[in-house]
């Protein structure tokens, strides 16, 4: 067993565990886009940042791909943790706004702009569509081609795959086609219209190291009797 501790509590994980499996076989929500439990992790999205260590090196690590040490100390919702995360969001909305995937996780999150340039892009290179293809599917029919802004995902030289089984796992998992917003203005960012709004209390100054976790606010709940 691996000794860590995880937003202040002292906890023991398996040996081989990333600090992702950690922290959410604890409880402890942390947001992804490019993850899927049964695929190899990837790390693309840096959705899943956390914090570790103490003092001033600390540092943020993607949390999917990232061992659980021994005597690691790991914040999942630090006030860093959270701006790195809605700043990783705009950059993804500024490619893919029409994703019913992204515009939900931007709204759970509170992102209600967008400063990046705008591109309605298709991909977000996430790599789920690739290890699907090839861990699950076990054909290997798509993969990812060039490097830099000429990276996509296809068959070799566009040529039609003889091992791709039509089985649509690819489509399945990718967050780019499994929903799609329709909102009326194509150029408008952020739909907001599933906005999940968060509780007023995660923004006070006494969470500025650790902001709230729970779902439902515990809070909230309370005031509702």
């Amino acid at each position: 067993m691996v000794n860590l501790t995880i937003n202040g509590l002292r906890v023991s994980v398996e040996q081989g565990a990333t600090l992702l499996e950690a922290t959410r076989f604890l409880g402890f929500p942390i947001p992804t886009l490019c993850h899927m439990d049964g695929l190899s992790p990837y790390g693309a999205c840096r959705l899943c940042v956390v914090e570790i260590g103490q003092g001033p090196g600390t540092r943020l690590v993607s949390s999917c791909t990232y061992p659980a040490e021994e005597g690691l100390q790991v914040r999942t919702a630090s006030s860093r943790v959270l701006r790195a995360r809605r700043m990783v969001l705009e950059l993804l909305l500024a490619s893919c706004p029409q994703s019913k995937t992204i515009q939900d996780l931007a709204s759970a999150h509170g992102v209600r702009r967008q400063r990046f340039r705008q591109e309605h892009e298709d991909c977000i290179l996430c790599g789920l569509c690739v290890r699907m293809c090839s861990e699950q599917m076990m054909a290997g029919a798509i993969g990812f081609r060039n490097r830099g802004e000429g990276r996509s995902i296809g068959t070799p030289f566009d040529a039609k795959s003889e091992v791709c089984r039509l089985c649509g796992g690819c489509q399945y998992v990718c967050p780019a086609c499994q929903l799609r917003c329709t909102y009326t203005e194509p150029d408008k960012a952020i739909c907001g219209g599933c906005a999940n709004l968060s509780a007023p209390c995660v923004e006070k100054e006494r969470f500025d190291d650790m902001m709230c976790y729970l779902n439902p606010c515990v809070a909230c709940e309370i005031r509702k009797d």
